[in-house]
Order: structure tokens, then sequence, then C-alpha cells
């Protein structure tokens, strides 16, 4: 979903990356839908690869499907959070989820690395990440290559292909930055728990009408509390946040490709076509017809 903020956590929470003493930056692979399935920052950045499995990811305060083949780079204490879609959770006929995460510290090759002329590309890739970049499936096949060699990389070799492939996700000209400009994320309030039990529900209901009653409840407050209260944690109304959600689930029913779009329509939330067809170009920038032609169906 093009260009649409959802600032969606408050307080996220901080997670302590793992390391080892043979190695001075964490590659792994994960397999399991709930992995760090949570709001959440850390000091490394990370780089990730999605193999297999699709669902919705936030970053910073922009909301988008994620799919396989996206390559993600989320920049230190950047929070983030990968919600993979409701199937691959499920014990009949489980589907599987396959990434490559790749965790490492700005400057754990030495402070002067990153101030070398050579690597001025890699800085500024850095620096740009703060914000999160995406490269998709198309664009990226090189970069997945090159973490597939870094995933079974040895010794210094691991250094060099962690190098080599930073360098060849700086030099794409098919990058796409995620979080707004002005976001600013503030740990001081403890929020995590309340907006969490907001965020549950919202993904469990969202196919019905949601009342501002219910939400509200949820959150342990009357609805004109909880209007200022999400209002003013977030930037957005309730109504907004939840329309994203929406619209997400209703790209991935087309890339599914089995419903026709009216059907869709009803099946994402959304009670009239007309305000589902205003609502999918507002935040897709296309209408369902041009969405399905850019991903080849239709």
């Amino acid at each position: 979903m093009r260009g649409t903020s959802y600032l969606c956590l408050v307080k996220p929470k901080y997670l302590k990356v793992p390391g080892t003493p043979t190695h001075s930056f964490s590659v792994r692979e994960d397999r399991d839908p709930f992995i760090n399935n949570r709001w959440h920052y850390h000091a490394e950045v990370e780089l990730i690869y999605f193999h297999l499995g699709s669902g919705t990811q936030f970053v910073g305060d922009h909301i988008k499907r994620f799919h396989p083949g996206d390559i993600i780079l989320v920049g230190s204490n950047l929070p983030h959070y990968w919600r993979y879609d409701d199937v691959y959770f499920r014990d009949d006929d489980k589907k599987l989820v396959h990434s490559t995460v790749i965790h490492f510290s700005e400057n754990f090759w030495g402070e002067p690395f990153l101030g070398l002329p050579e690597t001025k590309p890699i800085k500024t890739l850095l620096d740009k990440a703060h914000r999160g970049i995406l490269v998709t499936a198309k664009e990226g096949e090189k970069i997945a290559e090159l973490i597939e060699k870094l995933r079974t990389a040895e010794g210094v070799g691991r250094i060099i292909a962690l190098i080599e492939c930073l360098s060849r996700f700086a030099s794409s000209d098919r990058q796409h930055v995620l979080s707004s400009i002005g976001f600013q994320h503030d740990f001081s309030e403890s929020e995590n728990d309340r907006i969490n039990a907001i965020y549950d529900h919202s993904f469990r209901h969202f196919s019905k009408k949601i009342y501002l009653e219910e939400i509200a409840a949820i959150a342990g407050l009357v609805p004109n509390s909880f209007c200022r209260y999400f209002k003013s944690r977030t930037g957005k109304t309730y109504t907004q946040f939840l329309t994203g959600i929406r619209i997400g689930h209703a790209c991935k029913l087309l890339i599914d490709n089995r419903i026709s779009i009216k059907q869709l329509c009803y099946e994402s939330g959304f009670n009239n076509f007309t305000c589902f067809h205003k609502n999918f170009k507002m935040i897709t920038g296309k209408s369902p017809q041009h969405y399905l032609k850019e991903h080849g169906i239709g």
C-alpha cells in the first residue's frame, strides 16, 4: 500500500538479539510464524528476506503487505512487526513460512569503516534504513542470491558477503522507503498491552463491522475517550487504521484471484463497492483492475 502511514503501536518491545562469541553478527533462518510476531525494535540493523509466507508488515508508521521475495532493511531502533496471515497458524494443512534474518550493529566492523570513501554508498544506505527500505521480488534477485551466499559463508567470508550484499542493495535504483520522514517513536509510555489488544481484535474481526463501543471496550475506555486516545497515539483515526488493514486483505484476495472483485469487497469488510473502490485507489494509488494487471492477472 503505497505511501500510507499508520503509526500502529505506541510502546514497542525492546528485543535483545542473541549473539555468539564466534560471530560478529547473526544470520538465522526462521520457519515459525510466531517468532517476533509482535511490535518490537532492537539496536541492530535487520535485513530480512522472505522465502515463503505473506502477511502484513508494519515498519515505523507504514503498513503494507509483504510477499515471498521481498527484502527489507530496517535501521537501528526502528520499530517493526511482521504479522503472517491467519492461514499460516492453522494446524490442519498448515502452510509454511521461511525467512532469512540478518542482524548486525552499524559499527561492528569498527568506527572508521563507514567513513571510508569506498563505503560511502553503504553509509548512505544505513542512514536511509532508519526509515526502512523495501526491495521487491522482481527487483531483488541478485540481492537474494547474495543473502544465500551470506547464509552459508564462514569466517571472514561472512563479512565480505555482508559487504557485497549491502553494496548491491545500495546500488539498486528500485528502493522503496517505507516510514515517513517525520516519524518519531516515543518509548516513554507503557501502552503496549492496550494497543496490542486493539490490534489483535482488529485483525480477528476486520471482515465484519467493528462497532466503536466494541473496540473501545477492548481498550477499557468509553467511545469518546477511545477516539481521542487512538488518534493522539497514532495520528490516525481508528477508521483510517482499520481501512488500511481491510485494503491489505483485499490486495491478498486479488492476487489469490479466487473470487470476483465485488465479492472480495465484502470479504474484506466493506459493505459498499463504491466506498471500497475509492479507498483502494486512495491507499494503493491504483484501481483494483490496474492492481491485477500489475501482478500479471486478468
